[in-house]
């Protein structure tokens, strides 16, 4: 080990004060000695001239008297120049013991070390610093060099290959010629000086980049995964044009003969017809333009998919574009519905046309054809919204229609109702459950494309509320029972007064359909309506004992348009909507809808709705209520209200046939040429909501029930499915029923209302 020698410093003053001390008293010494031996040599010449015996004694003693005075203090001096030295004897050799056990302390240190003195000059330093440099083979600083020039020494020598400095770290990390990592701190002294450390961190790097490793291992392995299952074309094309990234479903789609396009250009990756189709964009994108755009092209195994494009640029820090990213969608589908939409809209178009020129008269002819070149300029300037606007057009008319449409099929149901509770033949009452029958499927049908439409146009609207179950199935059971009975089939439900929260009309809605697939596809058996209570939910079901459903056709069946044809059945009728209608609903609702089927066995239909709690009132309300499907109407008095004549008619004669004194009236002045609406009795007001005259049935009863001095209990009828009017007509306190009116549904309602 190469030691350097220190130089002087503040601490070696005391000694340089005693070496002074000394040499003054030495000095004196050899001065009186002096003076002793020219007294000596004086006395002894006197003597020769023999002077007085007297005066020369006096003399004599007194230069003996000043002789011994100054022996002592010689004497004296000496003894203090003696313990001087004795104490600067100790003071160095403590010195030397504490310097030398500073240099093993220094030594000792498993850090580089590095003492610069208030000049910032070198003054000491441990091996650990020198075999850096001597490791390196560069030329150990000597003692005295500015801490600058060591610095910029270990730069040029090119022992210091890189340096890092982070403002949150204590020092600057320098990596070293021999791949080592070294930490420097520095410390100040109180003389002024530096106390320079430097710290082996090369393992703390290598734990450190290892984690970076593996964390950058496990980021990519993360865009693998993810980029993998991206139903997308997704790579990385680099400045030279070579595929430097994909996906699986881009490895896929261009792997010639099973080979991976990683690492392969452009140009061979892709035919050379699409290579020169792509080449503009490709420039593009490296000129630093995002460029996005469709292209047509044909994959390996022959099929013709028309794809979407984009290329985005990667620039880097430098502003160059190192390369871009492309991701590429395949819109086969939509464009294939686009053109089908585009053609559906063409052919609906030319039947208008076809339409309106067989009803067009020869005087308004020219004002038509001028009307249809306007129509045909705005269809011009919005080409591109022309399929969707002719769909939604198609579907807000249907919805638009559903009153005026159910207007008269409610009326025909009234008056088969009707007749079915009359006396008639065996014949003829086949004839009226034939008629029936037919309304029903008028209704379903009619029914089922209304509300496909209002799902479709965003007519309908959910009021999810609070409420039991209670009335709900077992209204529903009743309705069915019938149904089932008319196919020699068994229905059965378990009543349940479970609290949900739904929109209790159109959770109706789902199991009615339910009962209605199950009904019409059970040729033998039962079929069960129940519940099952969950965590937080409730599981209502439907059970068949019908053909089933293969299992590939399990997510088939929700598709609009799609039946399922059983083995050696006949086609049965219907459009293949219902459950469409039902993934409609659930969806809008949130609830999930679920099937499980075995082929031969039956099928089971559900439907999972949350559970929540009523209001106090209301569920006192609720419990104290009883539900009878049965209680006779007695001799009811009902006002009905209607501006449909023949509707107020077969209202009557339905209504009538229950026992009940009806009054029907097309408006409210019709109503009052016939009785007092203040005086008269009446026991239910029966009104439909859309009137003539601007008049609806909330404020014609209204004005009614403002009259008496007991109000009576109101049931509006309507074809509006909007959930402010459902809202305003529950703040009233009336019960909404919606056309075509099921006259089970109907009697359930008037004998509620008419026992509370």
């Amino acid at each position: 080990m190469v030691s350097l020698k220190p130089v002087p410093c503040k601490s070696d003053t005391p000694t340089k004060d005693r070496d002074r001390r000394i040499a003054e008293l030495e000095a004196e010494n050899e001065r009186l000695r002096r003076i002793r031996d020219a007294l000596i040599v004086r006395v002894e010449s006197g003597s020769s001239h023999k002077p007085e015996p007297y005066a020369a004694f006096e003399h004599s003693v007194v230069l003996a008297e000043q002789v011994r005075e100054r022996t002592e203090t010689l004497n004296q001096t000496m003894e203090e120049l003696k313990v001087s030295n004795k104490a600067l004897s100790r003071a160095r050799v403590e010195a030397e013991t504490t310097r030398h056990r500073l240099s093993d302390a220094i030594e000792s240190i498993a850090d580089g070390f590095a003492l610069f003195d208030h000049q910032h000059r070198l003054i000491q330093s441990n091996s650990r610093f020198r075999s850096y440099w001597g490791d390196a083979g560069v030329e150990v600083p000597e003692p005295g060099t500015t801490i600058a020039d060591v610095k910029r020494q270990a730069v040029s020598s090119g022992l210091i290959v890189e340096e890092q400095s982070h403002p949150n770290s204590e020092g600057v990390v320098f990596l070293l010629a021999n791949d080592r990592w070294v930490q420097m701190t520095e410390r100040s002294t109180r003389e002024g000086g530096l106390v320079v450390l430097y710290s082996d961190i090369t393992d703390v790097k290598n734990s450190e980049m290892a984690r970076r490793i593996k964390a950058l291992e496990e980021s990519e392995r993360w865009i693998r995964v993810v980029t993998d299952h991206i139903p997308a074309l997704i790579a990385y094309v680099g400045a030279d044009l070579t595929v430097q990234f994909c996906n699986k479903v881009y490895e896929s789609w261009y792997g010639r003969n099973g080979e991976s396009p990683l690492g392969k250009p452009l140009e061979t990756v892709h035919s050379s017809g699409l290579y020169r189709r792509l080449l503009p964009q490709i420039r593009q994108a490296l000129a630093g333009s995002s460029v996005t755009f469709e292209f047509e092209e044909c994959g390996e195994q022959g099929d013709v998919r028309y794809m979407l494009r984009s290329y985005v640029p990667n620039i880097n820090e430098a502003g160059s574009v190192a390369g871009f990213f492309v991701l590429i969608r395949d819109i086969t589908d939509r464009r294939k519905t686009a053109l089908a939409l585009e053609q559906a809209y063409s052919t609906l178009e030319r039947r208008v046309k076809e339409r309106t020129a067989a009803l067009t008269g020869l005087n308004n002819q020219l004002r038509q054809e001028i009307a249809e070149r306007s129509r045909v300029e705005e269809r011009l300037r919005d080409a591109k919204l022309e399929a969707e606007g002719a769909n939604l057009s198609k579907t807000k008319f249907l919805a638009a229609v559903s009153h005026d449409l159910l207007q008269p099929l409610n009326a025909a149901r009234l008056f088969t109702s009707a007749l079915l509770e009359q006396s008639f033949g065996p014949k003829a009452e086949g004839l009226v459950r034939s008629v029936s029958t037919s309304l029903d499927d008028v209704e379903n049908l009619l029914s089922t494309l209304v509300d496909i439409s209002k799902l479709d146009a965003g007519v309908i609207k959910p009021d999810v509320t609070a409420f039991d179950l209670r009335d709900l199935i077992n209204n529903i059971a009743q309705e069915f029972r019938q149904m089932a009975m008319a196919e020699d089939l068994t229905l059965d439900f378990v009543p349940s007064s479970a609290i949900v929260v739904s929109d209790s009309q159109l959770l109706a809605r789902i199991l009615r359909n339910f009962l209605t697939n199950a009904i019409r596809y059970t040729s033998t058996g039962r079929i069960m309506l129940g519940c099952r209570r969950q965590a937080g939910h409730v599981l209502l079901q439907v059970w068949d004992t019908g053909p089933g459903i293969p299992e590939d056709k399990l997510t088939e069946i929700f598709q609009e348009f799609k039946r399922i044809r059983p083995a050696g059945s006949q086609l049965e009728k219907g459009l293949g909507l219902g459950l469409a209608i039902v993934d409609k609903i659930s969806r809008m609702l949130g609830h999930e809808v679920s099937v499980e089927s075995t082929e031969g066995k039956g099928s089971v239909f559900s439907v999972r709705v949350p559970l929540g709690r009523l209001k106090a009132r209301q569920s006192a309300a609720d419990q104290n209520r009883t539900v009878s499907f049965d209680s006779g109407l007695g001799c009811a008095r009902i006002w009905v209200i209607d501006n449909d004549w023949s509707i107020c008619q077969g209202m009557k004669t339905l209504l009538e046939g229950w026992g009940c004194r009806v009054v029907i009236a097309v408006s409210l002045k019709d109503l009052e040429r016939q009785l007092d609406p203040a005086e008269s009795p009446v026991d239910l007001i029966l009104a439909d909501y859309h009137l003539d005259n601007d008049e609806n049935g909330v404020d014609v009863v209204a004005n009614i029930n403002g009259r008496r001095h007991c109000p009576a209990p109101v049931v509006m009828i309507t074809a509006n499915y909007s959930n402010e009017l459902k809202q305003h007509i529950r703040e009233l306190g009336h019960v909404l029923m919606n056309k075509p009116v099921k006259p089970l549904k109907l009697r359930s309602a008037l004998n509620h209302l008419l026992r509370a």
